[in-house]
């Protein structure tokens, strides 16, 4: 039912791999960015549509179930308690969370990377109280636990699946942009040097050009106007007679 330690091993390092390569990638412009493919997206639809009715179906396995009751020490049953109260939480709040990140980022491996871990955290969770149920508890209410688990199992398959996809396509688009970096840099390599315009700090300041005195133009002489010809002579004064 789990996966072997050998296995999430690979996968583990092939996921910090490619999530460290994209740190180290040059980073692209997001109006260049590629849609994500249908095909891509339906899939990602599937798989959270799934997650979301097993999640529902623990949730609601879990309400019936009456612990108290079991054939167990108090330990166990206060242990097996505080499990399903985590379980519950994490379903309702956590989980719930993750999801709503991969719906706005279908093919955010770091995204889906940390879904794996909450699933397979849950799995570790839930398969013990499953087999408390099974050890102490009524036979239907573990054949029901047992369907959730295997439901629960089925969801962090395919989310590992992807996840591994996912990882094979970053790793080829890191590949391809490592290929046009290099092509760039043996572009730039090969062009020849820019001419470097060399300033000369000690030569002299240019002389500021001076300017001519502009002198004004004479005026034209302006021409006498003759007097009229028709001008009466000067009268004679009255001379005024003097006394003997």
């Amino acid at each position: 039912m789990k996966f072997g330690s050998i296995h999430k091993l690979k996968l583990w390092s092939m996921i910090l791999l490619a999530v460290s390569a994209s740190a180290q990638a040059p980073p692209l412009n997001p109006s260049s960015a590629a849609p994500v493919p249908y095909a891509s997206v339906s899939e990602l639809n599937l798989l959270l549509s799934d997650l979301q009715q097993a999640s529902q179906t623990i949730q609601a396995d879990l309400t019936k179930l009456r612990i108290e009751k079991w054939k167990t020490d108090a330990n166990t049953k206060r242990g097996t308690a505080a499990d399903v109260e985590s379980i519950q939480r994490n379903l309702q709040m956590a989980l719930p969370e993750i999801v709503g990140q991969l719906k706005n980022s279908p093919e955010n491996l770091p995204a889906t990377f940390k879904l794996y871990r909450n699933l397979d955290a849950l799995y570790e969770v839930f398969g013990s109280v499953v087999e408390s149920a099974g050890a102490f508890g009524p036979r239907d209410d573990f054949q029901s636990l047992q369907n959730d688990l295997e439901a629960l199992q089925r969801s962090r398959h395919a989310v590992a699946d992807r996840m591994e996809t996912l990882s094979n396509g970053k790793e080829g688009e890191l590949t391809r942009l490592r290929a046009q970096v290099q092509s760039l840099q043996a572009v730039q390599s090969a062009a020849p040097p820019a001419k470097k315009v060399v300033v000369d700090d000690a030569a002299p300041p240019a002389k500021k050009p001076v300017k001519k005195k502009t002198v004004p133009k004479p005026k034209p002489a302006t021409p006498a106007q003759p007097e009229p010809d028709n001008a009466s002579p000067p009268q004679p004064q009255p001379q005024t007679p003097q006394q003997p």
